[in-house]
């Protein structure tokens, strides 16, 4: 079978890698506490995590997102923009298939070379996933998306109303007094 002429160095992790270092301390290092560097993965090393978790389950783009999300404790979401790329260029390289389409949504399945390159690539495999399993401890299992929602709906409001104006003395101290009396309560719960 051919292959697509980037499936050699995928295959073997090569590509442009801004650090050699694959350790754990490392990811840690470049992603910070809760991924806050631009690039959770090194580049190649996305594509094996969509093929792995296609490997062991047959899944659309939005599940991939979520499911890469989840192993991540909710610190990092790649964008469609990203996820679906990987899958066509997956696709063309003949490590996934379409399985099967419904509307404009497309299941894929791994393919026997996908397989294969999964297995010449375990160790590579394994080490990128213990170190999203890493984040996932670390960052707590990731707040619950209610939490999230709610602290940016909070800084949105903060925002919002510091954006029309100085606040008077009184308009201060009820702010003042309203967020004193949430940050006590969160700490009591």
């Amino acid at each position: 079978m051919r292959f697509h002429p980037h499936f050699h160095a995928f295959a073997h992790g090569e590509g442009h890698r801004h650090s050699e270092s694959r350790g754990p301390h490392d990811f840690f290092r470049r992603h910070g506490r809760f991924g806050g560097h631009k690039r959770m993965f090194e580049q190649g090393d996305l594509r094996f995590v969509v093929l792995k978790l296609i490997s062991e389950k047959p899944s659309h783009g939005y599940e991939i997102i979520k499911a890469i999300e989840d192993r991540l404790g909710g610190s990092y979401a790649p964008s469609p923009g990203v996820i679906y790329p990987t899958l066509t260029l997956l696709e063309e390289m003949g490590a996934i298939r379409v399985q099967e389409t419904e509307g404009p949504r497309k299941l894929y399945a791994i393919t026997p070379e996908g397989e294969e390159t999964l297995r010449q690539n375990q160790a590579t495999v394994d080490a990128i996933f213990e170190r999203m399993a890493e984040v996932n401890a670390r960052h707590g299992g990731g707040p619950a998306p209610q939490i999230i929602r709610a602290m940016e709906n909070l800084r949105t409001a903060m925002r919002l109303r510091l954006s029309r104006g100085p606040l008077n003395a009184a308009q201060l101290a009820e702010i003042t007094n309203i967020l004193d009396a949430a940050a006590k309560a969160v700490e009591a719960s």
